[in-house]
């Protein structure tokens, strides 16, 4: 590792530009930090511009919607809105509002707000290595790239990778997801062209789910999931989906496999797009509006809902959810509810009460093992059914505002992770817009028009 070359040095170093990782870039340089952002695609946003194009967890499914998401997150959603339309969609699926976009407008606008705070980004760049010294402090990370080998150096790191990537080359502690409890399935995005909405949009969930139900029962389309989503998008007669469902893990000689095996990783991107063709062939044939439709992308990588889960000073539990509980160092807010993708054909639902959010303490960010990595997004330390609800990525925006600002506290401080003072970081969080307590809390405004732009 020492004769790597250079290749970058900051204040702070964030692995993974999704949701989570571009939030944490952006606070820490805004906080004073100089910082870099390692990104192995060719476009920033990871699940939520490779994958997906809908934003949740900004507002509670309840009877009366409430915000619990701002910051960084609205400025994302205004930088969207001067790119093109965006479509609200009230109490979509029981998830509460879902916020839809264009997913190439939303790679120029992370770019934009990420360049803007003063943040330097490698694309293309993998991770491969991470030293640790005896302090328990990493020193810095090896990554791959065009040029070959390098190295990154900072004073402290995020890893917002998703699958907890800079942890586990470092050794850190986590739970790999399917040890102990079935793990979240994977999904295959698509979009569908041509759509007739007017044919389409009379037609329930609820009938569609039966439509597939039907479909699977004739044994003309083998279906796996039954209950599958479509939703319209910013683009006339475009729709996309949720719709596929495979396996994330397996126990092969007594051990646990799961999405982050190149093996398994890689048959279930090809059979993922196999099966989209499946459910293509299901939504011309059967669904009404789908007649003429055609097939014109699928999301650029599968879908992951959950891999490594790391071991923070505290870890989120279903209790502390569903309970509602609040935190003295709580630095983001969730009121989704616990959705679990798993093996079978449907999808679980369990909902917090009415009108009530969780808190998320800061400790669930500090990683157990390290003295200067914070975590943020869905690899955050939680159980499985706390991260069923709080992995949402309006939850990723907050999580990455406040584990990036914390960064930057401890970098231009003593650059341990647990000097940050919880009620200075809320304070600071709070100033720049953050939804921190139930006193942040506001109730979501009438919006004039489904479609803005």
């Amino acid at each position: 590792m020492e004769d790597t070359r250079l290749a970058a040095t900051a204040d702070v170093v964030v692995v993974g530009s999704g949701s989570a990782g571009a939030s944490a870039a952006i606070a820490a340089a805004r906080t004073g930090a100089s910082v870099v952002l390692i990104e192995r695609n060719a476009f920033l946003g990871g699940t939520s511009t490779a994958v997906l194009d809908t934003f949740y967890g900004f507002y509670t499914p309840g009877s009366r919607p409430l915000k619990v998401v701002g910051g960084i997150g609205d400025e994302v959603v205004e930088a969207l809105t001067g790119l093109g339309p965006v479509i609200r969609r009230p109490n979509s699926f029981g998830a509460g509002t879902g916020v839809t976009y264009h997913p190439e407008h939303l790679k120029v606008a992370w770019e934009q707000l990420v360049l803007d705070a003063g943040v330097r980004v490698l694309l293309h760049t993998t991770l491969q290595g991470v030293r640790v010294g005896s302090d328990d402090a990493v020193q810095n990370l090896i990554v791959a790239t065009k040029a070959g080998p390098a190295r990154v150096e900072g004073r402290v790191f995020v890893d917002a990778s998703g699958d907890a990537d800079l942890c586990h080359f470092a050794g850190f502690g986590y739970e790999l997801a399917g040890e102990r409890e079935p793990a979240q399935t994977l999904t295959t995005t698509f979009r569908m062209a041509n759509v007739d909405l007017d044919r389409r949009r009379p037609l329930p969930k609820r009938e569609l789910a039966a439509l597939m139900r039907e479909a699977a029962a004739s044994g003309a389309y083998d279906l796996p999931r039954l209950e599958g989503s479509d939703h319209i998008t910013p683009v006339d007669h475009v729709t996309a989906t949720i719709m596929t469902r495979l396996p994330s893990y397996r126990t092969e000689n007594g051990r646990t496999v799961n999405a982050t095996d190149p093996d398994l990783l890689t048959a279930a991107e090809m059979a993922g797009r196999r099966q989209a063709l499946e459910y293509v062939r299901f939504l011309r044939d059967r669904v009404p509006g789908y007649a003429h439709a055609q097939l014109i992308a699928f999301g650029s990588q599968i879908g992951v809902r959950e891999t490594r889960r790391v071991y923070g000073d505290y870890r989120l539990t279903r209790e502390d959810v569903l309970g509602v509980r609040q935190f003295p160092d709580q630095i983001a807010l969730c009121g989704a509810p616990i959705e679990d993708h798993n093996d079978g054909v449907g999808t679980g639902w369990t909902y917090l009460p009415d009108g009530q959010v969780v808190g998320v303490p800061l400790r669930t960010l500090v990683v157990r093992d390290a003295a200067n990595v914070l975590v943020a997004g869905r690899c955050f330390s939680a159980t499985h059914d706390a991260h069923a609800s709080v992995r949402s990525m309006a939850q990723c925006m907050a999580l990455g505002q406040a584990a990036g600002t914390a960064a930057a506290m401890a970098a231009t401080g003593s650059g341990s992770t647990r000097d940050v003072d919880p009620e200075s970081l809320r304070r600071r969080l709070r100033a720049a817009g953050a939804v921190v307590t139930g006193d942040d809390v506001r109730e979501a405004e009438p919006e004039p028009s489904l479609v803005k732009g």
